[in-house]
């Protein structure tokens, strides 16, 4: 089903970090007052932003301290949902290429990161919508 655009109260993106080799996505878990579940970077378009790109570059920045990634495309995935207080929300993923070693510098949204495969980010991640987003990533960058 499709979302006319005009009822889309709010824009959001998704970053998925990864590094290779081997094969490593990045989860990040919310303090205990935030649920203890494990995410992505996310976090809502602000006025400020020219674009969806430059939302995920904020975030990113924002919630790992990482200026510059190796590099960062669009998954070409999106997805609506319902908001906290209701409307239509949809959401633009992001991969997010890092080099190996790379240590993230967490903001207060998170209280602690992992590096794991794949097959574990699907199992440890909290939303459905984050784990099918792991596999669109892979079909990008796995031959």
């Amino acid at each position: 089903m499709t979302t006319p655009i005009g009822s889309i109260q709010q824009e959001c993106v998704e970053g998925y970090l990864f590094a290779r080799p081997p094969m490593r996505v990045m989860i990040l878990r919310r303090p205990p007052a935030r649920g203890s579940i494990w995410v992505p970077i996310s976090g809502k378009v602000d006025a400020a932003d020219s674009d969806w790109e430059a939302t995920i570059r904020r975030e990113l920045r924002e919630e790992t301290g990482l200026e510059a990634p190796k590099r960062l495309f669009a998954l070409d995935w999106h997805v609506t949902f319902e908001g906290p207080q209701g409307g239509t929300w949809r959401l633009h993923a992001f991969g997010i290429e890092v080099d190996p070693g790379w240590t993230p510098r967490l903001s207060e949204e998170h209280d602690l990161y992992a590096w794991v495969t794949p097959e574990e980010a699907v199992e440890r991640l909290h939303y459905a919508d984050n784990r099918a987003a792991v596999g669109r990533l892979l079909e990008r960058v796995v031959p």
